[in-house]
């Protein structure tokens, strides 16, 4: 059968879907998180528009707003997986544990995760730190990990203010932790720092 006969017994719509397979491009999500970082880094990321993000990574605006709902959300589309990932971790400790211990396990498990894209990391900290609506997104999204941690320590059965105040004291060390850590991140080991932290909280709760 000749590729014309082929082409006659096909519809309207296969046709459009195989010459749609020919544009199809890999890692689409990665390729525009990769293009976003190098022009907020490269002109900031109020002069940065998701016209030239899709531009640089050969793509279309369309398809970013597949995978993004807007430019700011390229820098923190990793929370809900990190909420997830600290909520697993919180159910999987042993019951006995006490909550601080709990959380400072779970706050681990997420700084290996975020270990693994120190570069990324880096320049991501850079941007945000430029820019004030993306500083005020950032403790945004720590309060909601505090609170997702909060939660599930009550459903461990933790009481309150328990629950929340070894949520948030474990944020806090979390957060100087990656203070830290994002410095050097080829060269610093994230969750070490993290434990490190938690122990600099318990030494000031002993003195006082």
């Amino acid at each position: 059968m000749s590729v014309a006969d082929i082409t006659l017994l096909m519809s309207a719509a296969d046709i459009k879907y195989f010459v749609g397979v020919g544009r199809w491009e890999p890692d689409a999500r990665g390729r525009l998180e990769k293009a976003a970082l190098e022009l907020y880094v490269e002109r900031g990321f109020e002069n940065t528009t998701v016209a030239e993000i899709a531009e640089r990574a050969g793509l279309t605006e369309r398809t970013f707003f597949r995978h993004f709902a807007d430019k700011r959300e390229v820098l923190f589309s990793g929370t809900p997986a990190l909420e997830k990932l600290l909520v697993e971790r919180v159910a999987g400790v042993h019951e006995t544990a006490a909550p601080l211990d709990v959380v400072g396990s779970a706050l681990e498990a997420a700084g290996a995760m975020i270990q693994e894209r120190g570069a990324w990391s880096q320049k991501r900290q850079a941007v945000i730190n430029a820019n004030p609506e993306l500083r005020e997104r950032e403790l945004i999204k720590l309060a909601s990990l505090g609170s997702a941690l909060a939660e599930a320590l009550r459903t461990r059965g933790v009481k309150e203010p328990a629950a929340s105040l070894a949520a948030e004291a474990g944020i806090g060390a979390f957060k100087v932790a990656f203070e830290r850590w994002v410095l050097q991140p080829t060269k610093q080991n994230f969750p070490r720092l993290i434990r490190e932290s938690i122990g600099e909280l318990r030494a000031l709760a002993a003195e006082d």
